[in-house]
């Protein structure tokens, strides 16, 4: 019976800048993982969740772009205003002043 529990696994060979190929070593080193391989299945899985949520926060964007269109007509306050309300909605800080 094969072993369906753990995912097939293929070998790849990937070139990295000598920073970035230092920073693996150094966490193999460091013990913090058991192999180069384990640092970039973890650096992959990181950079799948941030896609993930992402496309989620696009998603999101789009049905708030076609609420407002389905809403109607909205006089434009200008561009400052928006964004000040976007940055506000996003939960980032008010931009300074200049």
């Amino acid at each position: 019976m094969p072993d369906t529990t753990r995912p097939k696994v293929e070998k790849i060979s990937i070139a990295l800048t000598q920073d970035m190929a230092a920073m693996v070593r150094d966490a193999v080193d460091s013990g913090e993982f058991a192999s180069s391989s384990e640092v970039v299945r973890d650096a992959l899985g990181d950079w799948k969740s941030k896609r993930m949520e992402r496309e989620l926060k696009l998603a999101e964007l789009r049905q708030l772009v076609a609420e407002g269109h389905a809403s109607g007509y909205v006089e434009w306050t200008g561009a400052d205003e928006f964004l000040a309300r976007a940055r506000e909605k996003a939960g980032l800080p008010p931009r300074d002043s200049d």
